[in-house]
Formats: C-alpha cells, sequence, structure tokens
C-alpha cells in the first residue's frame, strides 16, 4: 500500500513524504488507539484521557492516509495535539501502571506515538527545508 501511495502522495509544499517514517507513524497511531480503547475498559480514573486518546490517535491515522487535502502546517498542528493527547493519557495510566498491566501497557502505546509523531514532524521539517 505504501508504495502505491508514495506515487500519489502530494502535500502542498512537500515533494514527497518519507513513507518508512510514515509507515511507522501510521502502526504506531493505530496501537495506542487499540491500546487506549482496551484500557478505557478498566473503568479506572485514566478512562476518559485513554478514550479521547482513542479517538485522536486513530483520526491522526485516518489524516495520515489521506494526505492530498493537508498543508504541512495542518499535518504538524494535529501531530502536536497526538502527542500531547498522548502525554496525558500516558500520565494518567502511569499514576496507577504498577497496579495495571494494562494501564502499563497503555502507557507504553502512548510514549511510542508520541515518539512516532514527533519523528514524522521531524521528517517533515526536514522535507520542507
Amino acid at each position: 500500500m505504501m508504495d502505491e501511495m508514495s506515487k500519489n502522495l502530494r502535500m502542498p509544499g512537500m515533494e514527497m513524504m518519507d513513507m518508512a517514517v510514515l509507515q511507522a507513524c501510521m502502526d504506531a497511531c493505530s496501537a495506542c488507539e487499540q491500546a487506549c480503547t482496551i484500557c478505557s475498559m478498566q473503568r479506572m480514573d485514566c478512562a476518559p484521557a485513554c478514550m479521547n486518546c482513542a479517538d485522536m490517535a486513530g483520526t491522526m491515522m485516518r489524516g495520515m492516509m489521506r494526505m492530498q487535502g493537508m498543508t504541512p502546517a495542518v499535518m504538524m498542528a494535529m501531530l502536536d495535539a497526538c502527542a500531547a493527547m498522548c502525554q496525558y493519557a500516558m500520565d494518567k495510566c502511569m499514576d496507577h501502571a504498577d497496579m495495571s498491566e494494562v494501564c502499563r501497557m497503555c502507557a507504553q502505546a502512548c510514549r511510542a506515538c508520541m515518539d512516532a509523531c514527533a519523528a514524522m514532524r521531524e521528517s517533515m521539517m526536514k522535507q520542507a527545508s
């Protein structure tokens, strides 16, 4: 899929995206969405943050799959918002990660998503310059 996308992927002001970084970010967002959805079902006090994070990560992933209508500024703002939501959910889950394996795994998925969003943003900055 990524090979086909790379032929047609155009974002105003950017010739081509780094497909490996893009795929890694989409994968991390997907994993985060799944982990946060599962974590939110525990009914712990992190549930609202995890539900919101799941929604944000899923939206980020879908946005990366159809970038033709985005500008770099919009994509970077979305990456920043996703990373901020992941940070918040991770912090809430870490409050009881020692009691809940699910929360610990969710926090790890949130961290990986934050890192992937940062890598995607960095890749975009390199492409823009």
